[in-house]
């Protein structure tokens, strides 16, 4: 088989990739919500429970479980996307960057990896498999 040939196939596959690497991420990071908002699929929080709500915790959680819940689907997904890569960065440098500078010991690491996924996401779009280009072929249709 010619290498130019399994590159090409393989290559082609790219926005399928980004559909799975949204649909992945999207789905491991709402689960950082649900486990502050409502302890699903455990309890996390220090002591067990939950947040509350309308704490900094609380509205990072509703950020994590309704922004992922987006992004899961594909829709809005670029503006979805750049609100959480800041949301990540504002909670590596307010939450974990005082513990030290290496994210994998700080705890940090997650919301690094998140932070510069979600960037990506939101300059290269949601890929193929979402609600967003599902929407954008109907609009090129003429369909209302």
């Amino acid at each position: 088989m010619d290498d130019n040939s399994l590159l090409a196939r393989w290559s082609s596959r790219a926005p399928r990739f980004l559909s799975v690497l949204r649909i992945i991420a999207a789905f491991l990071f709402l689960q950082f919500g649900s486990t502050k908002l409502f302890a699903i699929p455990a309890a996390v929080v220090p002591g067990g429970g939950t947040v509350p709500p309308m704490s900094l915790g609380g509205v990072a959680g509703i950020l994590e479980l309704v922004g992922g819940a987006f992004l899961l689907v594909g829709l809005f997904t670029r503006p979805v996307a750049f609100l959480l890569s800041g949301q990540m960065a504002v909670a590596y440098f307010y939450g974990h960057a005082g513990g030290g500078f290496w994210p994998v010991l700080n705890g940090g690491a997650p919301a690094v990896i998140f932070c510069f996924v979600w960037l990506y996401i939101s300059a290269a779009g949601p890929g193929p498999w979402s609600i967003d280009a599902l929407r954008q072929r109907r609009k090129d249709a003429g369909v209302k």
